[in-house]
């Protein structure tokens, strides 16, 4: 009895699966069959994006060799550089008690080390190991940032550079950055980690912090720099000799630390610096601690955040075989040396490449600590790296359980800011709202979605026509200078009534669903309607392949928005692009330019019909399936996926989606169905919802 309800169930699994994969090779055929561009159209976007980069990283270089002409000019342009970077990162908390506390301490031979805590925020700690070398101090002291390794400051290597510092004579600090090591954010309730790695946490919690104008560079910077103030705190440490050295995502923490903190006197980045044009056309984005939205507008290379800690003493330390770009760690150190040369201090800028791969390895090590008794200690004795005994992760946890969440059940979050700073945003959306009408909010948009919403020439290829007894349809590319073509299909029917309707579909999933559904087709027609449906850019036709995007970071097209914030363009306002330029083209196609327009919309295409419909008065309806209703949903659900193509960088500082609902008394604005979600939100610990 038992095997034959397991063969039927099995048949019926098989019947399930044979049945999915003819939905798939249907849907495949059918965007064959409604595709009207003829080349590879998936690397279109990219493509776009990459050469708007390429142009504004051309301004980037003409600026900087105008600077190296001369010192007076390189320094303006340092202060230049700081200053964008400042607006950029936004504003951060007042200081406050750092509350440490030494929770362990393990003796070894010629060093000490002790696990210690302290709060960079109120009831938000950070876990951190200090070296504290034997003899009499003040000591120099180093700061040393971890890469992407889930055991972060136990790793091998950052033990081995913690050990080599303090054997010669130096304070570390080696500290946990958030969702690494102790530090990770989202924890279930038996306080594990919930996602694979540190790299998806930064990306997911990047989503929501960039809502609210802030993000993980943000986060992690303020964590260092409380660090910073906890290793002066101590009187082992001279306040005078302070460094400071990161592998890897630490070398990303480095290059933004030292361009911020003026304490920092000597720096050796490790496994990072190369340069973000190269990288972004090579590899693509990498995860949200990695990238500060619009530095690409603001004009800033990696190499820039360096050149504000010029003309201090810089390392850079490289492996000629690693994954990062070494043909962009070359161009930046040449372009560096030569702002040393132009500062007067060309002996403070160094080049350091192994021939080894990604990481901090032994030579690199030596290197560091040579580079540091130099500059710190005015020594440059040869430094070797002697045998060396790690110890356990399990030694060096500064907390009972290995996670500060399991240890603290106040604890607070980075998820947890970024919700309380949604909340406390909304006085000011508030204000925003009563100061402003209409005209107020289309300004307001403009801005933050970086778009023209003025009538532009388009011209519209056609491509092909078919006719039948209902309607006439013709498939076109529109285009319009500086913008990626826009394949639509319009459909006139054959017969018009006076209710007759402008209808547009821009759909998440593409044309090819809708343009195959004869029967919502032939009712369009029945009805008069003229039946618009076009693929925004990112969907249908110039969607990228399935393996364009690292799944790691739950976005289906990833690079592309990210790509698209590092130029100061949100994926969201190149849509709206998209959308008025199809209003703007078909609206008079019906010789009725009256006739009013409604606009379907799906997942991510949702809000540009919201915002399309705001400048365009003939827009008087609006119909949104499976998208979000609120940015909040982002705030409160951060584990979904494809939330960056709804992401609009500090938006929840002026409005929400519901605050647009009603400012036109003629626009009816219908939602149907929420956008799917994969999130058990019964596993994420200490959920507060908005």
């Amino acid at each position: 009895m038992t095997k034959m309800k397991e063969s039927s169930n099995m048949i019926r699994l098989i019947t399930l699966f044979v049945a999915i994969l003819s939905i798939f090779s249907i849907r495949g055929t059918g965007q064959e069959s409604h595709k009207l561009m003829t080349w590879k159209t998936e690397f279109t976007v990219r493509t776009h994006l990459l050469q708007e980069m390429h142009g504004q990283y051309d301004l980037r270089r003409t600026a900087i060799h105008e600077a190296l002409q001369s010192k007076e000019d390189m320094l303006a342009y340092r202060e230049g550089c700081r200053q964008r970077y400042l607006r950029l990162l936004g504003t951060f908390p007042q200081n406050t008690a750092l509350n440490p506390q030494v929770t362990g301490v393990i003796r070894n031979q010629g060093y000490r080390i002790e696990n210690v805590l302290f709060e960079s925020r109120p009831k938000h700690h950070v876990a951190a190991n200090l070296y504290l070398p034997e003899g009499e101090g003040p000591f120099p002291a180093v700061l040393i940032f971890c890469g992407h390794n889930m055991i972060s400051k136990a790793a091998e290597s950052y033990q081995r550079t913690a050990i080599l510092f303090a054997l010669n004579g130096f304070v570390a600090l080696v500290v946990d950055p958030i969702s690494q090591g102790e530090m990770v954010q989202f924890t279930d309730e038996e306080d594990k980690r919930i996602l694979r790695g540190s790299t998806t946490e930064h990306t997911l919690l990047n989503e929501s912090a960039n809502l609210v104008g802030t993000g993980v560079v943000a986060y992690e910077l303020y964590d260092n720099v409380r660090s910073l103030d906890y290793l002066l705190s101590r009187p082992e440490v001279d306040v005078n000799r302070v460094g400071c050295l990161g592998n890897s995502g630490g070398g990303t923490q480095t290059a933004y630390f030292v361009g911020f903190d003026e304490r920092i006197k000597v720096a050796a980045p490790c496994s990072y610096i190369a340069r973000r044009e190269r990288n972004l056309e090579l590899r693509g984005a990498a995860d949200g601690c990695q990238h500060l939205p619009y530095e690409g507008r603001e004009l800033l290379e990696i190499g820039d955040f360096l050149i504000m800690f010029a003309p201090k003493p810089l390392l850079i330390l490289a492996g000629r075989y690693d994954f990062v770009d070494y043909t962009g760690t070359e161009q930046t150190a040449e372009e560096l040396k030569s702002v040393y040369r132009v500062l007067d201090a060309p002996e403070k800028f160094e080049l350091f490449t192994v021939d080894d791969g990604h990481g901090i390895s032994k030579p690199k090590r030596e290197a560091a600590v040579r580079w540091f008794n130099r500059w710190l200690n005015e020594n440059s004795r040869v430094v070797i790296e002697p045998p060396l005994t790690v110890q356990s992760e399990q030694e060096l946890n500064c907390t009972p359980g290995g996670q500060i969440n399991a240890m603290f059940s106040d604890e607070r979050n980075i998820q947890d800011f970024n919700l309380e700073m949604g909340r406390e945003l909304e006085t000011a959306r508030k204000v925003f709202g009563d100061n402003h009408n209409l005209t107020g909010y289309q300004q307001q948009i403009k801005v933050l979605l970086n778009f023209d919403d003025q009538l532009k020439e388009i011209s519209g290829e056609l491509v092909g026509e078919e006719m039948n007894e209902l309607f006439h349809l013709k498939k076109f590319i529109l285009r319009t200078e500086g913008e990626i073509p826009l394949p639509c299909l319009v459909y006139s029917p054959t017969v018009k009534s006076p209710e007759s309707r402008t209808v547009i579909y821009i759909m998440e999933e593409g044309k090819s669903p809708m343009a195959a559904n004869d029967s919502i087709i032939e009712s369009y027609m029945r009805q008069g309607d003229l039946l618009i449906i076009a693929d925004l850019r990112g969907m249908g036709e110039t969607s990228e392949r399935e393996d364009a995007n690292d799944w790691k970071y739950y976005n289906r097209e990833y690079n592309n928005a990210m790509i698209s914030l590092h130029l100061g363009k949100p994926i969201v306002g190149q849509r709206v692009t998209d959308l008025l330029t199809l209003i703007d083209f078909l609206g008079p196609m019906d010789s009725g330019e009256e006739t009013p327009v409604h606009i379907v919309g799906s997942g991510a295409a949702g809000p540009v019909a919201i915002y399309g419909a705001l400048f365009r008065p003939q827009v008087k309806a609006v119909r949104i399936n499976n998208s979000i209703q609120s940015y909040l949903d982002i705030l409160n659900y951060p584990m979904e996926l494809d939330w960056y193509s709804y992401v609009i960088p500090n938006v929840l500082t002026y409005f929400d989606l519901p605050d647009l609902f009603t400012l036109r008394d003629d626009l009816a604005i219908e939602f149907q169905g929420e956008k799917p979600r994969i999130e058990d939100h019964t596993t994420f610990k200490n959920r507060k919802i908005l």
